[in-house]
């Protein structure tokens, strides 16, 4: 299950986020390799290192490098975490937070009884990589919006394995993150999807929430096995408390798997079987005949949801200044326009709606 390699670091580049990138030289060769340092602490030059490699010689996209175990010849203080919530659960590298909703935390008189966010708007889509185009989209028409990431668990569970929330962060475009489930390392932890956009309604003050699981998507080619279904129950989980959930599309013009063409058969199942509240479904006007392809792909949802057609013009430009390179699926924004003009037109939708 897991493939293991002994290492000794070679070079170490400069943390990020909580992680950090480094080279390690094993028998079979130099890797890269990423250690999250408030797991495993800050690698060295010259350390021994206990690998993972199990993504790597897979070949994955996302993930596709090794993980650093331990360093076990320099082994980190014991935390001082005052929380009870352990995620990653039974696994040998489980961790325990301080959850905003459990007994012990400051925030947990304002959760306990939290049972609404307000009308909340909450953009739902797919893939982490949504995230950037998404708040371009927003931001074009409401640069103060107060914006809070919830991090689902259906992709990477540390929140240090993504580069682009702290390039959000520090260009002021995200305001906090919540990491729910499994997931952590977020600004605040909470257990659930549900507890996690209350916390980042009460807590965290935010005006807009945008829900994506972390870097990484599951996918069997099968209509249930895909770890996006959990976008569906994340319109749920908005409308059951309040909120007004919007969805992004996922779309693409030129993916090669006939599954994602027009709209992906993603967003169809999640938002058409899973979904069970109504959500404002955010077509995006495309040139035909793509265009008619994604809005004759969305009639199917029309009889539980809101369809909304958006215009697209001038998102091309918005999205040029992003404060990280957008990229999903190892395409650019070149290369596959419409996925992330379809994910800042949910964007701009939401700007309406505050």
């Amino acid at each position: 299950m897991i493939r293991w390699r002994e290492g000794t670091v070679v070079s170490v580049r400069e943390p990020v986020g909580g992680a950090v990138s480094l080279v390690a030289a094993t028998a079979d060769g130099e890797v890269d390799a990423l250690a999250y340092t408030g797991v495993v602490g800050t690698p060295q030059a010259g350390d021994r290192v206990l690998l993972n490699v199990t993504a790597l010689e897979l070949g994955l996209g996302t993930g596709g490098v090794a993980m650093v175990v331990a360093i076990p010849d320099r082994l980190p203080a014991d935390g001082d975490e005052r929380g009870h919530v352990v995620k990653a659960r039974y696994t040998p590298l489980q961790v325990t937070v301080l959850a905003a909703d459990e007994q012990g935390s400051p925030d947990h008189e304002v959760l306990r009884d939290a049972d609404d966010i307000g009308g909340m708007p909450v953009v739902i889509a797919d893939l982490h990589s949504a995230v950037p185009a998404i708040l371009a989209g927003l931001r074009e028409r409401r640069p103060d919006a107060r914006v809070v990431y919830v991090m689902s668990d259906g992709g990477a569970l540390p929140i240090a394995f993504s580069r682009t929330v702290p390039a959000l962060r520090n260009a002021d475009w995200l305001a906090g993150t919540v990491t729910v489930g499994q997931a952590y390392g977020g600004d605040v932890e909470a257990v659930t999807v549900h507890s996690g956009l209350l916390a980042a309604r009460h807590v965290l003050k935010a005006d807009v929430a945008i829900v994506t699981q972390g870097p990484g998507n599951l996918g069997t080619g099968t209509r249930w096995g895909f770890s996006g279904v959990a976008s569906g129950e994340a319109v749920n989980a908005a409308a059951v408390l309040g909120g007004r959930p919007a969805a992004a599309l996922r779309v693409s013009a030129v993916d090669p798997r006939e599954r994602h063409q027009g709209v992906s058969h993603h967003t169809l199942t999640a938002l058409g079987r899973v979904a069970m509240a109504p959500a404002d479904v955010v077509v995006p006007l495309l040139p035909d005949p793509f265009g008619a392809v994604v809005r004759e792909a969305c009639s199917a949802l029309r009889e539980r949801h809101r369809l909304v057609e958006v215009d697209t013009d001038g998102l091309l430009d918005v999205m040029r200044d992003t404060p990280v390179a957008l990229s999903s699926m190892g395409r650019g924004l070149d290369d596959d326009p419409a996925y992330f003009l379809a994910a800042a037109a949910a964007g701009r939708h939401t700007a309406a709606l505050l």
